[in-house]
Formats: C-alpha cells, structure tokens, sequence
C-alpha cells in the first residue's frame, strides 16, 4: 500500500521507521541536545542512515508540564531544519512535521514537509483548513484533555469505544473539508491522557483500531509506561521501547515512531526474515 504526499510517496507494505527529531530545549527524552539547527539537522541524517524512512521534526514539547511556545519561535526552531534536510535527503524519505499551528503546517509543507502530525488532531482554529490547503498526510492522534494536563487523572468508561468515536469524529471532521480517507494515518495516543494500564491494554489488542482500516501510527518510544514498568531512567529504555513497538507492528501498525532507530531497524529486520519462513 503506497499513500501519495504531493510528489512523494509513502509505502506502507512494509513497517516504516519515523525517527524522532526534537528542536526544543524542554522534550522529556532529548531536550536541549538537538536544539541548534546544525546539530538537529546532524541528528537527522544519522537517524536516516540508521535506517530511519521519516523524519518527524518538532519544535514544541507535548511532555505534561511544558511551556507553551509561540508561534515565531516554533517556526524559528523548525523551518530551517526542514529545509536543510529536505535540500540533502533523497526523495525515498519523507519529512513530518510535529505541530498543532496552522501556519506552522503551511510553512512547514512549503519548505518540504510531507506530513503533518498532530497530536491535537486538528482541532486548533484553523488547522482543518490550513491541512486541507496541503496535499500532506495527515497523522491524528487521540488524546484526553491537553498536553499540560492530560495525565492528572486520566478515566475512561470504554477505552477502546472512546478512542474510536474521537477518531472517527476526527476523520469525518476532515472530509467535511475535503480531506480524504487516503490521506489519514491514526494514532492511538500512548501515554497522552492514559495511566499505565490503559497503555497496556491497547498495546494488548490493536486490532479494534485496525477495524477502522486507515494505517496505524504507534509512538512508545522511551515513554513513562515503559519505564514505570521496568523502573529505567530515559535514557535506559531502548530495549523495551524497541520491543513494545515490535508488539506493535505485529498486530499490524504500519509506522513506529522511535528515538533509537538502529535497534528498530535490526529488530524489523529479524521479524520480517522470520515472516518469510511462517
């Protein structure tokens, strides 16, 4: 399965590995060491060479607690990143942008973004309409409350059924605007608005989110339910980050969004040779 972003493409027949790429000074793993435009573009094409087919740049950290950036800042930390990267990159690779502002979408994907991945969904003022200007792909992810906040007492009723109607009223959201099934990938939100057990059980059991039939964006990487789990700071969670997304991808998620992009690479590779043989 391939999805078309403007003059790129995004094969999804086999697992993609989006490497993460923080320029900000406050994110909860990498904070401050990428934070320059040279060292984040540095970062990026290491990651790239690791094995990394996306690049997802932010530029405001989503870590419960962080301070709100403006809007220049935002576009200050991230535009000159995506347009240095996009002028060295192959077009095999594809650039995200992590981002909830409309301009920053619209500047983004002029300078060479290809997707846009929002942990908010689109719902800030204009960011329907801006991501419906683009031809870019479009990642909404579930979250309960917001970033600041979302991990005071998350609660759910029905798990599953919650995080399916948000997403399903996200995805019709976006064809009110002409925003097109084709152009959607989803995320089921780990660790955004959900204790350790609510985590668990959605890696558990994927496949009410596979029934919704749009490909499946996974991000665990070096969060707090790996290590509340296995008791590691950050900067020890490799191992089971790169084994909770393999959890992932084996129950049919098509994109996982890592820190540690050499081990992914090597554990797809191993799971794919073994899928050859079953």
């Amino acid at each position: 399965m391939k999805l078309s972003c403007g003059a790129r493409t995004l094969d999804l027949s086999v697992p993609q590995i989006m490497g993460i790429v923080n320029v900000t000074p406050d994110s909860f793993s990498d904070g401050g060491h990428h934070h320059q435009r040279d060292a984040a573009v540095e970062h990026g094409l290491q990651l790239v060479a690791e094995g990394a087919t996306i690049l997802d740049i932010g530029g405001e950290s989503t870590r419960p607690g962080a301070a709100d950036v403006a809007l220049e800042e935002e576009l200050a930390r991230t535009i000159p990143v995506i347009q240095a990267l996009r002028a060295q990159l192959d077009d095999e690779i594809l650039i995200s942008i992590d981002t909830s502002k409309p301009e920053v979408m619209r500047q983004a994907v002029r300078a060479g973004a290809d997707i846009i991945n929002d942990v908010r969904a689109l719902r800030e003022p204009g960011a329907l309409e801006a991501a419906a200007e683009t031809e870019a792909l479009i990642c909404l992810m579930h979250m309960q409350g917001q970033p600041r906040t979302m991990q005071a007492a998350p609660h759910y009723q029905d798990l599953f059924g919650e995080i399916a109607a948000f997403l399903n009223e996200r995805i019709a959201a976006c064809e009110s605007v002409g925003i097109g099934r084709q152009r959607l990938i989803l995320d089921p939100g780990f660790g955004f608005g959900k204790t350790l057990e609510h985590n668990y059980r959605l890696l558990a059991d994927l496949a009410p989110l596979q029934k919704m039939d749009l490909p499946l964006l996974i991000g665990l990487s070096r969060k707090r339910m790996i290590g509340d789990l296995l008791e590691r700071p950050v900067a020890d969670r490799a191992v089971g980050s790169v084994v909770a997304s393999l959890l992932a991808v084996q129950q049919g998620a098509q994109i996982v969004r890592v820190h540690d992009v050499a081990p992914m690479r090597d554990a797809l590779m191993v799971w794919q040779a073994t899928q050859q043989h079953r």
